[in-house]
């Protein structure tokens, strides 16, 4: 498949306004992507509309969210259902730190329908850590039928740039890598490796440049492939 599997929605304070869920599945569409992860920072609350709009223009959405460890390490979680992707990032936001978002400051945290209409605005700040570990944010997504997957590990929040290594108590078969950054190879052999744009603007999110394999071209295929089966 040709991927995109991280990118911010309006609804992450540190993304543009524009980047609603018509505009991001429409831009998708345009560059010619098969599949796409919108993973917002510890929410999914717009993650219903990305799927109204995914489905619009025939595109395969992985669930998904990016979540901020008590260590600021960025974890990536991803799911088979959009309801159960909302359902844990209400989890992780009643564990963030209880602060107000400051529009002027850190940017919009908006809730879009497929119309650009905002339903919603979000008022807890989203882009603060956890009270969580690695270790924690790990086993709740995996309790919850989804895939952790280290974020950007060889950038900053990144894995091996906060940690220097990978723990020992808690497994990851897959993570994501910045292809122009530097990593130590032997850190990450025998990892399946992702690279996806991050992307926060609609000009960022990825041309058919990224070729996923994956045993079934379906939701079910392409998530085997992000927990490592």
């Amino acid at each position: 498949m040709l991927v995109d599997l991280h990118m911010h929605s309006c609804l992450s304070p540190c993304a543009d306004d524009d980047m609603t869920p018509a505009n991001i599945c429409g831009m998708a569409h345009i560059k010619g992507l098969d599949a796409i992860a919108v993973t917002d920072h510890n929410t999914a609350r717009n993650l219903p509309y990305v799927k109204e709009a995914a489905d619009y223009y025939g595109l395969i959405l992985l669930p998904g969210m990016e979540i901020t460890t008590k260590e600021e390490v960025h974890l990536l979680g991803y799911f088979r259902e959009v309801e159960t992707a909302v359902k844990v990032g209400e989890i992780f936001s009643s564990h963030l730190p209880p602060m107000k978002n400051r529009p002027d400051y850190f940017g919009n945290q908006l809730v879009m329908n497929t119309d650009d209409e905002v339903v919603d605005v979000e008022d807890r700040l989203l882009i603060g850590a956890t009270d969580l570990s690695l270790q924690e944010c790990a086993a709740i997504i995996r309790e919850h039928g989804g895939a952790p997957v280290p974020a950007h590990i060889n950038r900053g929040h990144g894995l091996l740039v906060n940690l220097g290594l990978f723990p020992e108590d808690v497994d990851f078969p897959v993570v994501e890598v910045r292809p122009e950054l530097p990593v130590q190879e032997i850190l990450i052999e025998g990892k399946r490796r992702l690279r996806s744009s991050d992307a926060h603007h609609l000009g960022d999110i990825l041309e058919t440049v990224n070729d996923l394999p994956t045993d079934r071209f379906s939701l079910g295929g392409l998530f085997d492939a992000v927990s490592g089966k």
